[in-house]
């Protein structure tokens, strides 16, 4: 939804027709290494979540490097983890989850959309910041996730976006999101950073063009793409889908996917990974 607005805008000014075509499969893989070999002209370019840019290479054999054969051009939105636990559990905040998962070893489990998943991940960040463990129960989707939830099956997870609405609502309770400041999306979350422990998880969902796209151009494309994520509409539809509006200069996105590349590689391989 996000990327049909962006290509909606970008075709305007750039007065040419841009087409969104959907190539899903292996955790996005398949869409990420046609773009990357791709010719450099600015006609092919990757619109791409970010778990499947900083992830994907940790998780997954790719006959690409996301860092060395895509050119990073715009940020698109961030997209936000937060933490939630059912209702039946007697804790309130991160830091009486964590004492809870301290003081009953073994006993609590986590709910996650898959292996692998962004969710999965951030979990695993928080454990590990924690030092606490619990059992991982993967899931077919957040849907099941959440269903697992209310019907206690599981005791925590961290959703991107539709747990917030949940918890609202009074299914689910709302601990934290896992970032670097409070997001204005749930100013009742607080960050896990408040609740003492170091997890930021988010990751940027991004415009990309095959590495070698003259310079030009790519400037050319970011400058187009920022002013398209600017306009009410497209600030409206990322809001809409519990992400943040983010803007930045090629360079600034580059060195930040750089940045959680590196950091989530560690936390991949440190818990042993894989994608199924």
């Amino acid at each position: 939804q996000i990327t049909r607005v962006a290509a909606t805008r970008m075709a305007e000014a750039l007065g040419q027709p841009v087409l969104v075509d959907n190539r899903g499969g292996a955790g996005g893989n398949i869409g990420v290494e046609n773009v990357a070999k791709s010719p450099p002209d600015g006609y092919t370019l990757l619109a791409a979540i970010g778990s499947t840019i900083v992830m994907g290479p940790h998780l997954y054999k790719l006959n690409i490097d996301t860092g060395r054969d895509l050119l990073p051009i715009a940020p698109i939105a961030r997209t936000l983890m937060f933490l939630v636990a059912r209702n039946t559990l007697p804790v309130a905040s991160v830091g009486e989850l964590v004492a809870y998962a301290k003081a009953n070893p073994g006993k609590l489990n986590y709910g996650s959309p898959g292996v692998g998943t962004g969710p999965h991940i951030a979990t695993e960040m928080m454990l590990s910041a924690a030092k606490i463990q619990t059992t991982h129960i993967p899931f077919k989707g957040s849907a099941e996730t959440m269903a697992a939830l209310f019907g206690n099956t599981v005791d925590f997870a961290f959703d991107p976006g539709s747990a917030v609405r949940q918890a609202r609502a009074g299914k689910l309770r709302l601990l934290g999101v896992a970032n670097a400041a409070r997001t204005t999306l749930a100013p009742e979350a607080p960050t896990l950073i408040e609740g003492g422990l170091d997890v930021d998880s988010s990751t940027i969902h991004g415009l990309y063009a095959p590495a070698g796209t003259p310079a030009p151009v790519a400037a050319r494309l970011h400058r187009e793409m920022d002013r398209a994520m600017r306009t009410p509409e497209a600030v409206k539809v990322v809001a809409a889908v519990s992400a943040e509006s983010v803007y930045a200069s090629q360079e600034e996105f580059a060195a930040q996917l750089r940045r959680d590349r590196e950091r989530y590689g560690v936390v991949i391989r440190a818990a042993g990974i894989r994608a199924e």
